[in-house]
């Protein structure tokens, strides 16, 4: 394989388009910067082949298969530590979204992680923060997506509120809009509809306030571009969005009585099935968060996910901040976890996977579901092992998508108890719960109590253990544990030796 070390790629799996970005890595005096260097664009519309039952039509899953497979040939070359592809809204909505995915990945050649609305909002601000002049004071920035819409404050580079919303240009435009007719009742009712949705946070928002309102990304800067090409800005404004702007907008789609029949300069055909659905959501933003102009914004999640990948690259992973925070959160004994987390580490360094990214990867969840594993007893002792796990796979997470936290929450659901309350579950990763589960067995005392050599390996399908015969004897409730563990592992039809070495 070729690889391109200074190069990163992000792949947005959007609603409305699928879109890739690879960027430079350069190094500067004042840190590591991204310059883009490539992008590709695909208007697939995956939103708008969402049924009402929630259902991915084929013909969108097809122009989206279609799109991955280009996208793979561009990155064909690259490493995947290089890539990090993410899904949104539709497809953290469709219920035949695993099987749209699994084709998916095999189109782009890379894994696609659906993350979840404030994941998104915070990669959105990360995109936007690094793509404008930096400010004294606070940001808001808006992402009107194809089916969700991202609000988010923030200061610099770090984000304050992050709101994701259930409105976006696609299903705003198909509500509203379906055959392309826009009049002034329908285009105020689908504002109305916008505002409602934005109240939810409003209050909130303008407490904390904003010295600069961005619009991020698709919606924004084509409504940019079709207010400045046409002149309907506010007089002495040239670029960004006025509200003055998008009412005359407005007057534009209205007078023309059908969005098909609108002819402006810059209007591009692509835009056109979502341009009133994505006008109206932006006058309901204007109009309920009090603003009067916006700066706008190209960049915002592709760029977002492209520094995260950066921050991973240089021991900077964002899930790491988030682990550390949710220990604080829930009072988590660090000693203990740090314990068991260093000694399910030691057992799986033995297993001996032989791909150094596999191993990494693998090291850090388990040392991250050794930290987490009891949070759950924040709610109560009984089944703790069962709310960490609730806990992870539910609570917002920032740097884990879906996938991560569903693999998370399966290591901490698992680590005690019957493994019989995993046969329904996906994906499980055996030798990974293997590790996690001895160490917690061997540490139940909560102490460093000195443990002897223990040796560990894999053999057929199941796993075998060696302890020294002497130092079990004087530890019987350790014998037991595994002997009740070899077991639990039988049940499930995988061979558990315990071996008492001389």
């Amino acid at each position: 394989m070729v690889t391109h070390p200074h190069l990163l790629a992000a792949v947005d799996l959007g609603s409305n388009s699928f879109r890739l970005i690879v960027g430079r890595v350069e190094e500067t005096p004042a840190g590591s910067q991204i310059y883009q260097v490539d992008a590709l664009r695909e208007p697939v519309r995956l939103g708008g082949g969402l049924s009402k039952d929630k259902m991915l039509d084929r013909a969108s899953q097809v122009r989206g298969w279609d799109a991955l497979k280009r996208f793979g040939e561009r990155l064909r070359d690259f490493h995947p530590d290089q890539v990090r592809a993410v899904a949104t809204n539709t497809l953290r909505v469709a219920k035949n979204a695993p099987d749209f995915l699994a084709e998916a990945q095999e189109a782009l050649g890379f894994p696609i992680e659906v993350i979840a609305g404030r994941e998104e909002a915070r990669l959105i601000y990360a995109g936007a923060a690094h793509s404008v002049p930096a400010i004294a004071g606070k940001r808001l920035v808006v992402d009107i997506g194809g089916g969700s819409t991202e609000f988010i404050i923030g200061s610099h580079y770090t984000p304050i509120h992050m709101e994701s919303l259930y409105i976006g240009c696609v299903s705003h435009s198909r509500q509203f809009f379906p055959a392309g007719n826009v009049d002034e009742y329908t285009m105020r009712q689908a504002e109305l509809a916008a505002k409602r949705e934005i109240q939810i946070i409003s209050r909130e928002y303008k407490q904390t306030g904003w010295d600069q309102a961005i619009g991020s990304s698709g919606t924004a800067r084509a409504l940019a571009e079709l207010i400045e090409a046409n002149d309907f800005n506010d007089p002495g404004i040239t670029h960004g969005i006025s509200r003055g702007g998008l009412e005359r907008l407005k007057r534009a789609l209205i007078k023309a009585e059908n969005i098909n029949r609108l002819k402006l300069v810059a209007l591009k055909p692509d835009r056109v099935p979502v341009l009133a659905g994505g006008l109206s959501i932006m006058l309901g933003v204007f109009e309920e968060l009090g603003i009067d102009y916006a700066d706008t914004t190209d960049a915002a999640l592709r760029l977002g996910v492209l520094y995260d990948l950066l921050g991973r690259s240089q021991h900077q992973d964002m899930r790491t901040v988030t682990v550390e925070g949710f220990k604080r959160r829930y009072g988590v004994d660090a000693a203990q976890a740090d314990r068991i987390g260093e000694l399910a580490i030691s057992f799986y360094d033995q297993l001996g996977e032989a791909d150094e990214d596999v191993r990494e990867e693998n090291r850090m969840f388990l040392a991250w579901a050794a930290s987490l594993h009891e949070i759950g007893l924040s709610i109560a002792h009984s089944a703790y092992h069962k709310h960490s796990a609730y806990i992870a796979s539910n609570a917002d997470m920032p740097g884990f998508s879906r996938t991560d936290q569903a693999r998370l929450a399966t290591l901490v659901l698992g680590h005690a108890g019957k493994l019989g309350k995993l046969a329904q579950a996906r994906d499980i990763d055996w030798t990974l719960l293997f590790c996690l589960r001895l160490a917690a067995l061997l540490s139940r005392r909560r102490t460093d109590v000195g443990l002897p050599g223990i040796e560990v390996s894999a053999a057929n399908g199941g796993f075998d253990v060696r302890l020294p015969n002497d130092w079990v004897t004087n530890n019987p409730l350790t014998d037991y544990s595994l002997v009740q563990e070899a077991m639990e592992w039988e049940k499930i039809g995988r061979p558990y030796r315990v071996v008492y070495t001389d």
